[in-house]
């Protein structure tokens, strides 16, 4: 699960710590470095927020029942493919018009007052940390049906530290790249993993008895392609590979592949690509 977890923490916290360099180059160029501590503050309680919300969605199922377990996971694994589904289609959108966007929005926020720029900066940022929390904790309830919790952690630490980096040298214009392809192939990857926690959700459903069809299996590659080989550890951690995969499973993979990735990757209208360094210091 680390490879799903690192694409989330860096996809999620890219958009984040992007938004965060644009608001405060603007605040800069614009010479109101006195507005920068309501921005700062604004980040920092989305931050706190968004750990918390994970926090409490990881370690507070502990006295439910195995039913309830697999039925509270199912259903934010559910939301985690809805968030993440909606993230990418919205990148997919807004990559070459955020930074304009957000620049209008932070300097009507300025007229209004502190409050109104500590608001914007938490719903910027704040959005991406309630995401990334309910995936975080679909993953845990994977790798904890793997023996371990530690792989989700490690993957979004990795992945979130390398965003802050990436972030940090876009903005002081050591990196110069096309946001809008980066997205696309982050997209597409991201396409697949959350395929993989919709049939993993729909699984803990039908172990919560929510859902009919648990021995109904469409295979059963065990024999040849089990899980604890490197191989299908690999596809695991990626494509959340489940080696007895019921009917449901197979057929709800399939279908949201089927209909997400065309969507997703349809012509777009032809526009000026933007490398990330000069949205940013615009």
């Amino acid at each position: 699960m680390w490879f799903a977890s690192a694409l989330i923490g860096l996809r999620e916290g890219l958009e984040a710590a992007l938004v965060v360099s644009i608001l405060v180059a603007f605040l800069v160029k614009t010479e109101r470095r006195h507005a920068l501590r309501w921005v700062w503050l604004g980040v920092g309680v989305a931050v706190l927020l968004s750990v918390g919300v994970g926090a409490i969605l990881t370690y507070s199922t502990a006295q439910l029942t195995f039913e309830q377990q697999e039925l509270l996971g199912g259903g934010l694994s559910i939301v985690a493919v809805g968030f993440v589904t909606a993230m990418i289609f919205w990148m997919r959108k807004a990559s070459r018009t955020i930074a304009a966007e957000l620049r209008g929005k932070l300097d009507e926020a300025l007229d209004v007052g502190p409050v109104a720029v500590l608001v914007l900066s938490f719903f910027a940022v704040g959005r991406e940390g309630l995401e990334t929390a309910v995936f975080f904790y679909s993953t845990v309830q994977t790798a904890q049906g793997e023996g371990g919790t530690t792989e989700p952690l490690i993957g979004f630490s990795a992945g979130i530290l390398v965003a802050i980096v990436l972030a940090y040298l876009i903005y002081r214009g050591a990196v110069r790249f096309d946001l809008g392809k980066f997205f696309t192939i982050t997209g597409v990857l991201l396409v697949f993993v959350a395929a993989g926690v919709l049939g993993y959700g729909l699984h803990d459903l039908q172990e919560a008895a929510f859902l009919p069809g648990l021995n109904t299996l469409a295979f059963d590659a065990s024999a040849v392609l089990p899980e604890t080989s490197w191989y299908g550890a690999l596809l695991k951690g990626i494509f959340n590979y489940s080696q007895q995969t019921t009917v449901l499973q197979a057929v709800a993979w399939v279908a949201y592949v089927a209909i997400v990735l065309p969507l997703f990757l349809r012509p777009k209208k032809k526009a000026t690509a933007t490398p990330v360094a000069a949205a940013v210091k615009e």
